[in-house]
């Protein structure tokens, strides 16, 4: 096996693994993605709680896109998730810089993650090409070797 052959072979391998780490990149940038909204809509809503009084009637979703009526009994605390499954109470002022602390937060990540899937996929459009060089040079010298091998039958 030629060295350019070899080559072509340790590119393809390069590409897979390339390939993996974008795919990987794009489902954690999904995910951070997928926070971002879910905050905020809670930093609407904790904006929202700001403006009503005690008794405003509210919406609650319970899942599956339904709701219960509820009246507001206080607004002055809320419970917080922090992660891990476990939430802690806070005045609304600290959940709102809570919130608005971890969208920052997650906006940074977000930003870091999608530079380093388009540090990747240069990487990949600059190995796909080299891949393409590589063949086309290999597929050129066998036909030249077919050529030869026909040339010394006849």
């Amino acid at each position: 096996m030629s060295s350019e052959e070899e080559t072509l072979r340790r590119l393809i391998v390069e590409l897979r693994i390339l390939e993996g780490t974008a795919e990987a990149l794009r489902t954690r940038i999904n995910l951070v993605n997928a926070a971002l909204t879910e905050l905020s809509y809670a930093d609407r809503t904790l904006e929202g709680l700001e403006k009503e009084g005690e008794n405003a009637p509210l919406f609650v979703p319970i899942g599956g896109g339904s709701y219960i009526k509820a009246k507001l009994e206080s607004a002055e605390t809320v419970v917080v998730g922090v992660g891990a499954r476990v939430a802690i109470e806070k005045t609304l002022k600290e959940a709102r810089e809570s919130t608005a602390k971890r969208i920052e937060d997650l906006q940074k990540n977000g930003a870091t993650l999608r530079q380093q899937l388009s540090q990747v996929v240069e990487k990949i459009q600059e190995g796909r090409a080299r891949l393409q060089e590589l063949s086309a040079k290999l597929s050129g010298e066998e036909r030249v070797q077919s050529v030869r091998e026909t040339e010394r039958r006849n």
